[in-house]
């Protein structure tokens, strides 16, 4: 088959003239894609939503916050990076939507904050509607798991710019905290305890290394990997744990306010990008060390592979990927045994993994395993010691 001159195609264009569909676009298309997740996107919707799937806007009833004191608002934006290849390369679209919602709400309750809503927005270079709904499908399901609403999405087809099979997903979350409830660097103090929260893998930080390693070492993503009982793609395509109902119902078992036993849970940290020890040393204030003692849980078997695969240096692991650690919590250390036991009742594997101190003029404060401000934070710091289990 041959394909037609530019002569052929100028001469189409003069006789039938150019139309958004002849320039890549299907608006049919978008219209069957939102038909397909309509229900999906209703299912996450509760009694403060306005309105149904389709409108300008989302509408949000916040006159519960009539009852705050002081409500502050807090709001995040956040995409999943090149994780999409993954997702593309193996043509599953369904958990994509996990990673989307864990990377915006789980930053929002870092500070205590309820997130209330999220909106999406996909840019494809082509419509297909199974596909989009897949995708949209994912994030319903995971805002749902977030107790968060799906009030509003874009789909864009950006053809000539996006390949047929591309896309590139981000959302924005808005949440609510009262402010004498706000968790952060103010309320951790010395004598502290951290807590590990274990990810479900990966997440969705690091896929540019972990990429490069796989195709450094030719191994593709149908390989078989025994130490993961599935294949190497649906490992790295395992989504992100979403942590926000868990984070939420540990604040409010152990509140900041009320009496001086309960006043427990100082803060959160969600490690994404730049790894666990600068993204703790961002909620801790200056003058505190957090030290973390790796030996108290085992690298999970992904993490080891790219080490081994790549012969990736351990400060570089580390300040890329999450190591095992999706968020972690900064309690009184009165209650981090009953902490740690409420977060496994509740199926997430958890595990006291360090203490907040002093930071004093013996630390030593060199080499990898120091680590003080990150992402224009000048807070406090966090060491890490020993090996991993």
């Amino acid at each position: 088959m041959t394909s037609a001159s530019p002569a052929a195609d100028m001469n189409d264009a003069r006789n039938t003239g150019i139309t958004y569909a002849s320039a890549g676009v299907d608006v049919e298309a978008g219209d069957r894609a939102v038909e397909l997740m309509k229900d999906a996107v209703k299912a996450t919707h509760n009694s403060s939503v306005i309105g149904g799937v389709g409108g300008f806007a989302g509408l949000y009833d916040v006159s519960r916050l009539l009852t705050y004191k002081r409500p502050l608002l807090a709001t995040s934006t956040d995409g999943v990076g090149t994780k999409v290849a993954i997702a593309q390369a193996m043509d599953i679209h369904d958990t994509i939507g996990f990673d989307l919602v864990g990377m915006v709400v789980d930053d929002i309750v870092v500070v205590g904050a309820e997130p209330l809503y999220m909106t999406d927005y996909i840019a494809c270079g082509k419509v297909v509607p199974e596909r989009i709904a897949d995708i949209v499908r994912g994030i319903a399901a995971a805002c749902s798991v977030a107790g968060t609403a799906l009030v509003g999405g874009e789909t864009a087809e950006h053809p000539g710019l996006l390949g047929e099979h591309e896309y590139d997903v981000a959302g924005a979350a808005t949440g609510v905290v009262e402010a004498d409830s706000l968790l952060g660097p103010d309320r951790v103090r010395a004598g502290d305890v951290v807590i590990g929260m274990a990810s479900s893998g990966l997440h969705s930080n690091g896929y540019s290394l972990v990429r490069r390693v796989i195709n450094h070492a030719g191994w593709a993503l149908d390989r078989e990997v025994s130490e993961f009982e599935r294949t190497l793609g649906e490992e790295l395509l395992e989504p992100t744990r979403v942590y926000a109902a868990d984070c939420l119902d540990l604040a409010r078992a152990f509140p900041v306010n009320g009496s001086a036993a309960g006043r427990a849970v100082h803060g959160f940290s969600h490690v994404t990008g730049g790894g666990l020890a600068a993204n703790l040393a961002r909620v801790l204030p200056q003058g505190l060390l957090a030290t973390v003692d790796r030996a108290t849980w085992e690298l999970p078997a992904i993490f080891k592979l790219v080490v081994e695969l790549g012969n990736v240096p351990l400060a570089d692991l580390e300040r890329t990927l999450n190591v095992g650690v999706g968020m972690v919590a900064i309690v009184s250390a009165e209650a981090a045994d009953a902490a740690v036991n409420h977060l496994n009742a509740r199926g997430l594997p958890s595990w006291i993994m360090g203490t907040v101190g002093e930071n004093s003029d013996s630390v030593l404060k060199t080499g990898p395993d120091y680590v003080q401000g990150a992402k224009g934070v000048d807070g406090g710091a966090v060491r890490m010691v020993n090996a991993y289990a």
